[in-house]
This record gives C-alpha cells, sequence and structure tokens, in this order.
C-alpha cells in the first residue's frame, strides 16, 4: 500500500502523520506529501525521507493516495495529479461531504474510500467513520486509520453525514462544553485559573472511566448522582426540557445539514 501520497498535511494530514509516527505505522521514506504551505514538521520529515512536492513521475509511484484538503479545493487537487497515479492507486478521502461517485469520476474511476477522522488520531486515541463499496478500498482506509483509534465500518454512505455530525464535529462540541463550564465556574467565584483547571481534568477523567470501564453513560450518570443533592439539581437543568438532549438534536441536524450542503 505504499508510498502514501499525501493531498494536504494540514490539520488533519498533519494529525495522521504525528498518529502514524507515534504508532511505527509508517515510515518517512513511505510517504510523498503535496502540501503548498510546508509545516516545520512536513520539513522534517522530507529530511528524513518523504519526498515533498515532487515531480510528477514521482506520483506514479503512489499506492495510495490521501486527499486531505479541504472540500472547497479537492477538484483542483484531484485534477493536478489524478494524470500522474498508477491505474492501480486506492482513493482514500477524508473531504467532509464529497461522495465517493464524485471522487471516483474525479480520479479517473479508481478504487475509493471515504473516511470520517477525528484529530485525536495525532495521540492515537482518534475515531474513524469509513465507507467504501470496494473491499480493497476499505481495507486500505482500515490500514491507515485502525494503528492510530478506533475505526467504525459504515454500510451506506449516507450515513457519514450522521458519522460527520456525531463523531466528526464532536471534539469541538466537546470543547465548547469545557469553555461553558469554566465561565460557570468563574461565575459561581472561582478564579479564572482554578475553573480551568477543574473542568479540564475533570472532564478528562470522566472521559477515561467511561472508556475504561465500558458501562453505559447512563449508568455512570448514575451512579455519581445523589438523589436530591447537587449533582440532581443541575442534571435538572441540563436534562430539563430546553436541556441537551434538544441542543444536541439541534445541533446534529444542523451538522448533518451542512455535511449535505458540501456534497453538493
Amino acid at each position: 500500500m505504499t508510498p502514501i501520497l499525501l493531498l494536504g498535511a494540514g490539520r488533519m494530514g498533519g494529525a495522521l502523520i504525528e498518529g502514524w509516527r507515534l504508532a511505527g505505522a509508517f515510515k518517512p521514506s513511505d510517504l510523498i506529501i503535496c502540501e503548498p504551505h510546508v509545516s516545520d514538521a512536513v520539513q522534517a520529515l522530507g529530511a528524513a525521507g518523504a519526498r515533498l512536492n515532487p515531480a510528477g513521475s514521482v506520483l506514479a509511484e503512489a499506492r495510495t493516495v490521501l486527499l486531505a484538503v479541504k472540500p472547497q479545493t479537492w477538484r483542483d487537487a484531484a485534477g493536478a495529479v489524478a494524470p500522474h497515479l498508477a491505474p492501480e492507486a486506492v482513493i482514500v478521502s477524508v473531504a467532509a461531504g464529497v461522495r465517493a461517485d464524485d471522487i471516483f469520476q474525479a480520479f479517473g474511476g479508481r478504487a475509493v474510500a471515504r473516511v470520517m477522522p477525528t484529530t485525536a488520531v495525532a495521540i492515537g486515541q482518534g475515531t474513524s467513520s469509513i465507507y467504501a463499496a470496494d473491499a480493497s478500498a476499505r481495507a486500505r482506509a482500515h490500514a491507515l486509520f485502525a494503528p492510530v483509534g478506533t475505526v467504525v465500518d459504515l454500510a451506506d454512505e449516507e450515513l457519514l453525514h450522521a458519522a460527520t455530525a456525531v463523531s466528526g464535529s464532536a471534539p469541538a462540541y466537546l470543547y465548547a462544553f469545557v469553555e461553558a463550564l469554566e465561565a460557570a465556574g468563574a461565575r459561581a467565584g472561582l478564579p479564572p485559573a482554578d475553573a480551568a483547571r477543574l473542568a479540564r481534568a475533570t472532564i478528562a477523567g470522566a472521559a477515561a472511566l467511561m472508556a475504561k470501564g465500558g458501562e453505559e453513560p447512563s449508568e455512570l450518570r448514575r451512579q455519581v448522582t445523589s438523589p436530591g443533592g447537587t449533582t440532581q439539581a443541575a442534571l435538572d437543568v441540563l436534562m430539563g426540557e430546553n436541556g441537551l438532549a434538544p441542543l444536541l438534536r439541534e445541533a446534529v441536524a444542523a451538522a448533518v445539514r451542512r455535511s449535505k450542503e458540501l456534497g453538493s
């Protein structure tokens, strides 16, 4: 499956590169990188053996192409490299909302997998939703993303819109929650720095406990909620008529709509 051609080494491409490095999944010499804005980290990869922005003849060596540019620019990226690729090259796309058939056509009928990952791939704790009609493309996507976290196969491409809303965008929801919790703690009288330390460490610890224990979130919630206590008072607000459940339904629906708009 190597060499791997990365079209884009920005936030997501860079996160994957870092995750692969930590996991020992691929060597710098396995990588060909096309990125107009070369960071220091990517420059270091070049010094270690990766090929940066090479001539078209080098692109023909690629056996896997990771499409990691912004959805608005993917066609330009595809048009620049597709004529140079080997017929057996497999395309793995992380471009949100861009349909597999459109990618298939733009890359000259090569096998395609679509993936919606999270940037936690950088620390080996990513979550990646995968759709591919072609079994070999699905296997190629697994080989790229399984070393850096959890992978979930989707049976229908349309489910990627929901996966984007529930997983791909969800780290931002958590960060927004922590921001709001810090601000609420400061408003309640805590020094802002202490509110930040308490909120961040508590959320990180609770998430780690959920991941390690395997218990349902609802059960974990019950375990830390005494009837009539302070937690119950707060949950009466968070789980009330205008609380988290309706807000998240609306947020996920908005993200699904935007994913579909990007695809069109």
